[in-house]
């Protein structure tokens, strides 16, 4: 191979690189003007690829067993992995390292999941040996500011390390990475909308938004597993070359950020400034479904006056939804991913707790499916696996406690805060 050849075509990749930096800072600042960037992540490809398609053998050339043919096949090779080296080489200095993940959208899936985990990790350097850490989407509402202010009483801080969205496969890696020991809290909590098992029509083991909350903690032995975790062979490519290649996943992110890069950098100063405290300050919606009804018998929901459009959509999609049939697909789902987060703590001295959400403002009947399987009541066969009382926040399932058919309402994640704390602390002074 001719290294002076290769080092030309490494040098033409950096090159178009740094120009691209160049012109987006210094020159331009016009978006438009400037390639996109999955095309940037393919530059040092590329250019090794063009470079060696003149030194490829002609097909007469293939046929003669000739040294300089097999040269050349064998330095066309090299300056193909030669490319793929120096990409990821690049890929890993930017997006493997705190270079620009610490320059995030703030307000983008990988942003929040980001600050959360960075607000999680600077609460444990604040306080002692009695963290509850709670594992949700956006239903688990309750209030850490609230239950914090029983901890005379309970002996417990309580911290979020959920996030709207994110499920249980996203949770794996968060709080891998939050707990390394597996050995930081007193209990780790899971909530969850049941004990049983119930498939829907959505296929969670192919929900992609996996990819972009959990890019900046998917490490490069993740690869395999995490694209194996996907259904099909597109998703299962995507999330490849996406724990490969992270600019792939980040590629909207970086244009948004180099299109207005002062713009970008003066808002992630102030959310940092401020993130933790908004969060745990935050006071929930006071609207309410008061006054709903649901006639099970004619599939009809009946709302007050003052309704507005979300909280009629949801109801209607909600509650109203039609049973799909029940093929064993969550349960697998909950399985895998409990099933690891379960392994991590397996001989620790953290307690896994698991609670029953509240249902909703009206609960479906129960004889609308017949549900096959209990993944969750499987799991507290294990030694420090306990499910919390199924029915302990019942009395939150009332239409006056919820702002639509998903979410509490401002009293509703009050009431759940203290009714949280006091099941958790019962559970750990068992």
């Amino acid at each position: 191979m001719h290294i002076a050849g290769f080092v030309d075509d490494a040098h033409a990749a950096l090159a178009e690189f740094l120009k691209y930096l160049v012109v987006r800072y210094a020159i331009y600042h016009d978006p438009h003007s400037v390639a996109p960037i999955p095309h940037l992540l393919e530059l040092t490809l590329q250019a090794t690829v063009q470079s060696q398609l003149s030194m490829a053998p002609t097909p007469s050339e293939v046929f003669k067993p000739s040294r300089p043919a097999r040269q050349s096949v064998r330095r066309a090779a090299l300056s193909y992995l030669a490319g793929f080296v120096l990409l990821f080489a690049l890929d890993s200095l930017f997006f493997r390292t705190s270079l620009y993940t610490p320059w995030l959208e703030p307000d983008s899936t990988t942003g929040e999941f980001e600050n959360t985990f960075r607000r999680e990790i600077h609460s444990q350097a604040e306080n002692g040996d009695n963290l509850v850490v709670t594992l949700g989407d956006s239903r688990f509402a309750y209030l850490p500011r609230l239950a914090n202010e029983l901890t005379p009483q309970s002996g417990y801080v309580f911290r979020n390390a959920g996030a709207a969205g994110t499920d249980p496969r996203s949770w794996y890696y968060m709080l891998r990475d939050l707990d390394p020991t597996a050995s930081r809290y007193r209990a780790v909590v899971f909530g969850v909308n049941d004990y049983d098992d119930e498939d829907d029509y959505e296929d969670h083991s192919a929900d992609s938004r996996t990819l972009h909350y959990a890019i900046v903690r998917l490490r490069l032995a993740d690869t395999i597993d995490f694209a194996r975790s996907f259904p099909t062979w597109s998703q299962r490519w995507e999330a490849f070359r996406g724990c490969l290649f992270k600019g792939f996943v980040l590629a909207q992110d970086i244009q948004a950020f180099l299109s207005k890069p002062q713009k970008r950098i003066a808002e992630v100063r102030v959310n940092n400034s401020g993130w933790a405290d908004w969060t745990y300050n935050y006071n929930e919606d006071p609207r309410s479904l008061a006054g709903l009804q649901i006639d099970w018998t004619a599939w009809r929901a009946s709302f007050s006056p003052g309704a507005d459009p979300v909280q009629r959509v949801t109801v209607n999609n909600v509650l109203l939804r039609p049973v799909a049939p029940q093929t064993g697909r969550y349960a697998k789902f909950r399985r895998l991913w409990y099933g690891r987060m379960l392994d991590r703590y397996r001989g620790s001295r953290t307690k896994i707790i698991f609670i029953r959400l509240a249902r909703g403002p009206v609960v479906r009947p129960a004889s609308l499916v017949q549900k096959k399987s209990s993944s969750i009541r499987e799991f507290a066969s294990r030694p420090n696996v306990v499910l919390a009382n199924e029915h302990a926040f019942d009395s939150l399932e009332r239409p006056e406690l919820f702002k639509d058919a998903l979410h509490l309402n401002r009293e509703g994640c009050a009431r759940f805060s203290g009714l949280l704390v006091e099941e958790v602390g019962r559970i750990l002074k068992q």
